[in-house]
This record gives C-alpha cells, structure tokens and sequence, in this order.
C-alpha cells in the first residue's frame, strides 16, 4: 500500500514527530509513504500560521530516508495551501525550494477566509457559498501550476453545516477537472473523509470521480492525510477498491515529481 498525504510535527495541526509516523508506515505494512507537510503561507486564523520550518523540514526528510532505507519508502512531500495574490507567490517559491518529490495542492482557504468555522459560509446560502469556492479554485488553477495533484477537492463538504445541491457547482467543477487533465495534473483520494464523519460522501465525492475517469484523467494518490500514528493507511484498501469499481486500473506514486503508474 502507498499513503500519500501524511503530517508529522512540522504542521502546526499534529504533534507527532516524523520519525513515529515512519514507524507507523512500516507498521501497517505501507510500501512507500510521503510526508506532505503543511505550508500555507498567510492563513487567516493566526492561531495556525502553517508555516514551515524549511531548512529543518528539508533536512529532517533527507535524514528519514538515509536511517529507512531497508525499511521503507520515503517520498519528500509538501502541501502547499493555495491562495491568490501575493500569496501564491509565496506558494511558488516553496515549490521550488527544494529537490521535492510530490506536491499536493489544497484550498483550505478561499476568499481570503479560512473554511474551517463560520466565516467563509457566512451571510449567503450553501449554493453561493459552494459557487463561489469552486469559482475561487478554477481561478487559481488558472494560474498556478506547481503541483501534483489537488488535495481534498471537496474539502468544503468537510465544513459546511449543509451541503449544497451539487447541481449548483458540478458545471464548474467539470472544467476545474478539464484543467487539472490538461495541465498534466492529478486528483488524490483523501481517506480523511471517513473520519469527519462524511459517510459514503468520499473526498473527491463519487461524481467528481466519475467525470475525472470520463474525460480521461489517469493520475490518482491515495492519502489518509493522517496527523496521528494510528491514522497511517486509514481505509488506503477501500480507496483502491473504489478506483477499480470506478474503471481506473492505476494508482500513482511519484518520484522527483514524476508519476509512477502502479497497476491496481
């Protein structure tokens, strides 16, 4: 199993040094794991700046490979929280601030506003909220392209107190998937959605899955986006259950930023 999107004690949400969540990895049998932790410059909430300690983060991941290397695969990740302005700027130059071996691109934030809590849904019904989130991610896209696949697409289902109609937003959402395709991008299945209590409402949902394997998209991670030990390789084998009973017949890893196609 492969789990793409994990956090140690370099995000400023998890306290679990990077050496306990590699244990957990091999643990659970994992074949390869990336450490993806947060940077998402200029976050609203000040209580979590999501900075990253870079020169410590660099060479804290360069040291796991060294002491693992016949124990496991350790891919050098980030995740990189979009946002527009002078903020992506920043995002850039992260990107190419190390030898990096995968990069997901979230949107935790949107509008300048954080999505977690009230702020962002507030004073407008779910539909414009939904529009507008989505409106906000096409038109970053647009712009920025240092990534490997978009993280928790639907990560606004994880906040809202009431979901949208997905007629509302899906026409968006179809050209956001249109261009991630084009732009030789990919989409992660984040396993965290079982544990927001989400149900059968995965991340991506279904329906955006769909459209990504019907206008031809191929590149696909699965991450548990774990924060804690016990998390590592959450429901990875559902994930690739689900992209087989949807048609795709691989799942992706990366190295130096190049997909590695695995066969499911």
């Amino acid at each position: 199993m492969y789990d793409y999107h994990t956090h140690t004690s370099f995000s400023d949400d998890s306290s679990t040094p990077m050496s306990d969540m590699i244990d957990a990895a091999c643990k659970a049998g994992l074949k390869e794991v990336a450490i993806t932790d947060h940077f998402d410059p200029d976050y609203p909430d000040k209580a979590y700046p999501f900075e990253l300690d870079f020169e410590n983060y660099h060479k804290a991941l360069i040291d796991a490979i060294e002491a693992n290397k016949s124990r496991i695969t350790i891919r050098k990740g980030v995740e990189i929280g979009i946002q527009h302005g002078s903020t992506m700027e920043r995002c850039i130059e992260c990107a190419h601030s190390f030898d990096y071996d995968f990069i997901i691109g979230s949107f935790h934030c949107a509008e300048g506003y954080e999505l977690y809590g009230n702020s962002y849904f507030s004073g407008r019904t779910p539909e414009e909220s939904y529009i507008a989130y989505y409106t906000y991610v096409l038109e970053n896209l647009k712009k920025y392209k240092d990534y490997d696949v978009i993280g928790h697409l639907n990560i606004i289902d994880r906040y809202t107190d009431k979901m949208a109609d997905p007629a509302s937003y899906m026409e968006i959402v179809a050209e956001i998937i249109k261009l991630i395709i084009a732009d030789g991008k990919g989409l992660e299945i984040n396993t965290s959605s079982f544990r927001y209590g989400l149900g059968d409402r995965t991340t991506p949902a279904q329906e955006m899955l769909q459209l990504y394997k019907e206008y031809g998209g191929e590149i696909m991670t699965i991450g548990s986006d774990a924060h804690r030990p016990k998390d590592i390789g959450f429901k990875i084998d559902y994930a690739q259950k689900m992209m087989r009973d949807l048609g795709f017949r691989y799942l992706t890893t990366f190295e130096q930023r190049k997909p590695i196609f695995i066969k499911l």
